[in-house]
Formats: C-alpha cells, structure tokens, sequence
C-alpha cells in the first residue's frame, strides 16, 4: 500500500501504452490506482476533511480524463494531478459552502488531533510546502516548483513550518520522526476514492453539461446581438427638447352672448353676397 507518492515513481503512461497496447481509459484507471489512495490521504492531511480530500482527488481525476492527451504525455503525470488536487483541496471558496462549515469530527488518537491541529494552523502555502518535503519526500527544487515559489522561498516556508509544528509538538522537531508521523496519520483514517469508471462518468458528464451550457450561452448572445440589430435605430435621431412655458400669451376666452353691435354684424355679413367684386369695395355704412 502507498501512502505517498513520490515524484517519478508512476510509470511512463506514454511508455506503457506502447508497450501494453492500453486504451486511454485503461491508462487512465491504472494511474488512478495508483495515485489517488495515496493522494486522498494527502489531501486529508491538507484540509483535516475526508469528503473534502476525496472530492479534491476526483476533480482533480476528472479534469486529467477530460485532457488525457496532454495528461498522458506528461513527463509526470502524478504530479500533474497532484498539483490540481491540491489545489482543488486549498481553495478558498470551499469556506462559503454550507457543507464544510462545520467542522468534521478529529481523530481518535490525542497524538493524531494535535499534529493535525498544528497543521491546519499553518498557512495553506506553508502546509502545502511541508507535505509535499515531509510527506510525499520531494526535493526542494521539486517542492518549489509545485508550489510556484522559487527555491529560497521554499526553503524558508519549509523552516516556518516545522518551527510552528515543533511549537506545538516538541517531540516532532526532528524531520525523520515528522515524517514518520504524517505517514501514520494519514493512515490512521480509512479513506477511500471511488473507483475510476465512477470518476471517468462523471467527468463526462460533467464536460456535456459544461458543452452545453457553453453552447447556450453562444445562442444567447448571438439572439441579443439580433435582436439588437433588428431594433437599433438606422441614422441619428436629434433628442426633442424639453417644453418651455411662453410668456405674454393673453388666455384663452371661453365664448359668451354677442353684443348687439356683434349681432348686427353677423346679420349684415350673412346677407351680403357670399362671393363676387362687390364684397371686395368697402360700403360707405
């Protein structure tokens, strides 16, 4: 049984399929059986969770079956997915779901919650730094360069790591007997990954569903792109101004009775001729 593993030590998938004639997906299932005990207990040792470390491992699996390609051609592809699984484990958004609000119940061994307490007290960057010397038993250079940091960087986080842990556990202050300690912690936990037909259905569902939804948002945008075309105005439309209140306007007079003057002028007008020369001479009444 592996409880680590170490850089290097998965076999060449490249290799093995030419030599074995593996399909992809058998390449696939044997790096998965052979990494993802062992990085299940990793990722525990991480996150102090068991669904947490197991779902981190799975994703991380179904991301590498979604690029098996690029994966199976790696130099290193247990490393490749380790990476991914670490960070799928350390990601901060894990903190706003409600299922890993509350804490998972500790150990059973006192030895075991103190040291996984003083590490979870460490910082993810850290942590992750002393699992992957203490734990998996990579190199510094090899430590620095999963962890994005250069050398000397990794070096010092390595040196905070194991003064913080030695605070807490004195006994832990030599490297050999913290090595030694992670190994039983992480296998003091009966953790286990699903099998990888599981993990190989479920990442292809999971890659339909993100086709699809990509698909729809396309549709969405060409639709409102249209729609946008169809509706926006062809030239320029000057913007009407504002009504203004005139001044000096003298109101508006409902009508009433006429005056006589009025009345004799309407009759005298309705009696003339409608029409002619004649109504274009002024009359001399």
């Amino acid at each position: 049984m592996f409880f680590f593993v170490r850089k290097g030590e998965a076999p060449s998938l490249t290799q093995a399929q030419a030599d074995a004639a593996l399909t992809p997906a058998q390449a696939f299932d044997a790096l998965y059986a052979f990494c993802a005990p062992a990085l299940v207990r990793q990722a525990y040792l991480l996150t102090g969770r068991r669904e947490l470390a197991r779902e981190s491992v799975e994703r991380a699996f179904q991301l590498a079956w979604q690029r098996w390609p690029e994966v199976a051609r790696d130099r290193d592809p247990a490393g490749w997915v380790r990476a991914v699984a670490y960070d799928c484990a350390l990601s901060p958004w894990h903190r706003f779901r409600p299922r890993y609000r509350n804490p998972e119940p500790p150990p059973a061994e006192p030895t075991d919650r103190t040291l996984l307490a003083a590490l979870l007290k460490l910082p993810p960057s850290y942590r992750r730094t002393l699992v992957l010397y203490d734990g998996v038993g990579l190199d510094l250079p090899e430590t620095a360069a999963e962890t994005e940091a250069s050398t000397p960087a990794a070096a010092s986080r390595l040196t905070h790591a194991r003064q913080a842990v030695a605070a807490r556990v004195p006994e832990l202050a030599d490297p050999a007997k913290l090595h030694r300690r992670l190994l039983e912690l992480a296998s003091a936990e009966r953790l286990r990954a699903a099998r990888p037909t599981v993990v190989r259905t479920v990442g292809e569902r999971r890659n339909v569903l993100w086709t699809r939804a990509a698909i729809a948002f396309t549709m969405a945008i060409i639709g409102a792109t249209t729609l946008t075309l169809r509706t926006a105005p062809t030239h320029y439309e000057a913007p009407v101004a504002p009504a203004e209140a005139v001044a000096g306007v003298p109101p508006r007079v409902a009508p009433g009775p006429l005056s006589p003057a009025e009345q004799a002028l309407r009759t005298k007008l309705s009696r003339s001729e409608r029409s002619g020369p004649e109504r274009l001479v002024p009359s001399a009444g």
